[in-house]
Formats: structure tokens, sequence, C-alpha cells
């Protein structure tokens, strides 16, 4: 959890941050109630604070600590509109384009035949070349699917799908889910 204390006390020049709510006070206060408390000036502030901070940072938010979830359903990811979808058309090399940075892409119907592979290009604005892609899926279908990514650059992906299994062909169209890590070099 982050806490606000030492910041406060440089901001307000105040020798005892005690007196400072933590942020666990500012989240959990219950705003269908007046706040009578000594820092209910405070814990406005902050919200109004942290609402602007958000509403200004709807492209990019740099922060100086790490983020962690203590949820055990909620975990750390993207938001609704975040992402989307595509369906891949023609063939299983015919290449995709979205530009989100999660989504779904929904290939042809596959007939991968054991041991080999499909390869196909997904075009997107939001990929950077020090990005890293994850890569899962839906499939249920026969034969046993593996994905990677190679020639990661800007503004897309290859994304390879093996069938690793020994005798059995992939027999339907494969629903990948993916996320782009944001990652730098620097």
């Amino acid at each position: 959890m982050f806490n606000l204390r030492g910041y406060f006390r440089q901001a307000y020049r105040r020798d005892d941050a005690s007196l400072i709510p933590s942020t666990c006070d500012i989240l959990l206060s219950d705003t269908t109630k007046e706040d009578t408390s000594p820092h209910a000036t405070i814990k406005t502030s902050l919200v109004t604070l942290f609402a602007a901070l958000v509403a200004a940072a709807s492209t990019a938010f740099s922060i100086a600590f790490g983020i962690t979830s203590t949820s055990p359903t909620a975990g750390v990811g993207y938001a609704t509109g975040a992402g989307g979808a595509v369906t891949q058309a023609t063939s299983s090399s015919t290449g995709v384009t979205l530009n989100k940075v999660c989504g779904r892409i929904t290939t042809v119907a596959l007939t991968t035949a054991a041991g080999a592979e499909e390869v196909f290009t997904l075009t997107n604005s939001a990929i950077q070349a020090t990005d890293t892609i994850d890569i899962s899926t839906t499939y249920t279908g026969a034969g046993t699917p593996a994905f990677s990514v190679k020639g990661v650059a800007a503004g897309s992906c290859v994304i390879v799908i093996t069938n690793l299994h020994a005798s059995a062909a992939f027999n339907a169209a494969m629903v990948l889910n993916f996320g782009v890590n944001k990652r730098v070099a620097a």
C-alpha cells in the first residue's frame, strides 16, 4: 500500500506525520456520511487530487512505486475499454490489426497438422519494440497448441501457433487472448 504520510509531511512542512491520514483512511472513507474528523479537508483534497490525476493521465501515468493487488479475485490488469476484438479473415496466415493493449483474436478454422505451425502478423500501434506480449487461448479442440511471439517491433509482432501433439491436427477456430506488457530498455 502506498502511504502518503511522508509526502504530506514535506508538502505541509509538518513534523508530526501521524496527523496525516493514510491512503487506507482516504480510500475507505464512507462518502455517504458527513466527515467531521480533523482530517476531512485533507481527505477531500486527496480524493479530488486522485480524481484529477486519473483524468489527466488518460494516455500515460508514471509512478515511482510498485503496484500490487491484495485482492484474491481482482488482480492487476486493464479496465473495460482498453481491449478489443478482431477476427482473422481468409486463411491462417492472414494478418490482423487491433490497436489496443489487450484483446481477443479469433482465427479461421485451423487444421494444422501435428508438429506443424501457423504464423501471422498482429499489427498494433500500442506495441513497442521493447514490449512483451502474453498470449493464452480458450481452445479445447484436438491437438496441443503452444504460442510464441517473435519479431516484436514498433507497431507489430509475429504470432506463431505450434501444434505440439504427436498425431492430432487442430480441428477448430482458436480464440487467442493477448496483452501488451510495456517495457523499456533503460
